[in-house]
């Protein structure tokens, strides 16, 4: 494929003068490790004790990386990423949730999602986290086969009852459903509904998707097993491959209770295993359908060139590229614009409900060595381009 991610024009085409400058502004900030560790502690301080800090908050990282605070605000920013040909994924980024009330408010919010998305052809996809509809500690004990209190059983019923209403939805609706990865000590519970889901609603094509997090080095053979199941009992498997978001979390958690990380041992080795999982379902397009959520040049450029070489349409339905919104722009316009079908997630909620989440994309830019440098080089370029 010809090297096309340079083309700063066609990345920043929607970017005013303002908003180049902010997105400059915001990179050069997270460049800073320190400052981000500083920043960080101050957001959530002045969170908790209630400070007037959500405008300050709203005009700088929130509007660069969310679309609004709700699904109507985000309308615009929908409308015109896909005048470019990208599409958005509405990712209703609240976290941390742990009431059955909450729960229900979140099943009723994704169910209003996919009634929105319905209608809009530039939002494909709907999405939720498995931590949505339960306790994180109550999946870790099903994962675990701990033994449930009553309680813990009507609990766990009630949260099979969320995912279910929802994989139903969006199976009457035809609209695709990402399902998001989180902690490994939880994961497997999740994985065993999103494999029940699959197998009920999956039969004619993939709308149920898991997502596998390539930084773990058993990925590829839950895949493997997961696809001998899928031929066995005929359904079809829809995933969401990304690298990973906890790896410091991760890596802590194993240490401190001395297990063996899930983690790869090297970035080299997550990135080898995230390009095998794409070559692998490329090469079971009859039965697999892949959302590649990556920001890596060189993933991209091999999953374009796997494609040509099989002669998948570059528009495909079975194959999507995605990033997050605010991010890897240079990416993102720029396969689109090649007749690629990409899609943004494009998160949105309430500032302090959403501030987890910009935190966790703050520090993840900190920590992902080239991912600032790259974005500051590309945002420098086109300010450079655009004074000529």
């Amino acid at each position: 494929m010809d090297p096309i991610f340079n083309n700063t024009e066609n990345a920043f085409a929607l970017k005013t003068d303002s908003q180049l400058d902010r997105a400059y502004f915001l990179f050069k900030l997270i460049s800073n490790q320190p400052l981000v560790r500083i920043g960080t502690a101050v957001t959530n301080f002045a969170i908790k004790a209630h400070l007037p800090v959500e405008s300050l908050i709203r005009a700088t990282v929130f509007d660069h990386f969310c679309g609004g605070t709700t699904e109507e605000e985000c309308l615009p920013v929908v409308d015109n990423m896909f005048q470019k040909g990208v599409c958005s994924v509405l990712d209703y980024s609240v976290e941390g949730k742990e009431e059955e009330a909450q729960f229900d408010a979140t099943l009723e919010k994704i169910l209003k999602i996919l009634n929105f998305v319905k209608e809009k052809d530039a939002i494909p996809f709907a999405v939720f986290k498995p931590t949505g509809f339960g306790r994180i500690d109550l999946y870790e004990k099903v994962g675990n086969s701990e033994t449930l209190s009553s309680e813990e059983q009507a609990e766990w019923e009630r949260v099979l009852h969320r995912f279910d209403v929802v994989c139903k939805k969006a199976h009457e609706m035809d609209v695709a459903l990402l399902i998001d990865g989180e902690e490994s000590w939880m994961q497997d519970a999740a994985d065993a509904i999103v494999a029940a889901m699959m197998l009920k609603y999956n039969k004619e094509k993939a709308i149920v998707y898991n997502t596998l997090q390539m930084y773990r080095w058993d990925r590829m053979e839950y895949l493997q097993q997961l696809h001998i199941d899928a031929k066995a009992k005929g359904f079809h498997i829809g995933m969401k491959l990304v690298r990973g978001a906890y790896m410091e979390k991760e890596n802590n958690k194993a240490k401190e209770e001395g297990y063996t990380s899930p983690i790869c041992e090297s970035k080299a080795a997550t990135d080898a295993n995230f390009d095998t999982a794409v070559s692998y379902m490329l090469d079971h397009l009859e039965c697999m359908a892949v959302f590649a959520g990556t920001h890596n040049e060189e993933s991209s450029y091999q999953l374009a060139e796997i494609m040509k070489e099989k002669g998948v349409p570059n528009n495909d339905p079975r194959v999507w590229f995605g990033q997050l919104y605010g991010m890897s722009d240079h990416i993102s316009f720029n396969l689109a614009k090649a007749g690629y079908n990409v899609a943004k997630y494009l998160p949105f909620g309430p500032v302090r409900d959403v501030m987890p989440y910009l935190i966790r994309r703050a520090e993840e830019n900190t920590s992902v060595a080239g991912q600032t440098s790259r974005e500051l080089s590309l945002l420098k370029q086109e300010r450079k381009r655009r004074k000529i």
